[in-house]
């Protein structure tokens, strides 16, 4: 069975959702205990909005006749200039952070990760769903 694409407005839909459910998932952590379950928790459905934001970039652009985009720095990079995003170097620093971040090894620790998430990356999150709904819908 052939699957399709999504279109721009079903990642739009996709991120609006994974956004929410970080949203929620910040407010219980700002609320209750900040444990290493629950730092884990915010930075899987941040990684999840995050990528789900990349997807709509990608998309918004295709459908525009546009290329592709050989990574999430250029996709971050083109959004900028097109004014989708209004933070292009906390844009660029999620993806470092995303980068750096590995439970695994050495590098951004877990709850550094989470503090950034809670204090900046979820504004930027929230200031381009307004943007790309804004440009989708103008």
């Amino acid at each position: 069975m052939k699957t399709t694409a999504p279109n721009c407005e079903q990642c739009l839909a996709d991120f609006s959702e994974a956004l929410q459910e970080l949203k929620d998932a910040l407010w219980q952590y700002s609320h209750n205990h900040k444990d290493d379950k629950s730092q884990r928790k915010v930075i899987r459905l941040f990684e999840l909005a995050h990528e789900m934001a990349l997807r709509t970039i990608g998309e918004y652009f295709r459908k525009q006749g546009r290329g592709y985009f050989s990574g999430s720095r250029d996709a971050t990079v083109e959004a900028f200039n097109e004014e989708l995003i209004d933070d292009g170097k906390g844009w660029l620093d999620m993806v470092i952070d995303r980068i750096q971040y590995n439970p695994i090894y050495q590098g951004l620790d877990q709850g550094e990760l989470a503090d950034k998430i809670v204090h900046k990356y979820i504004h930027l999150l929230e200031n381009f769903q307004r943007k790309i709904i804004r440009k989708l819908e103008g």
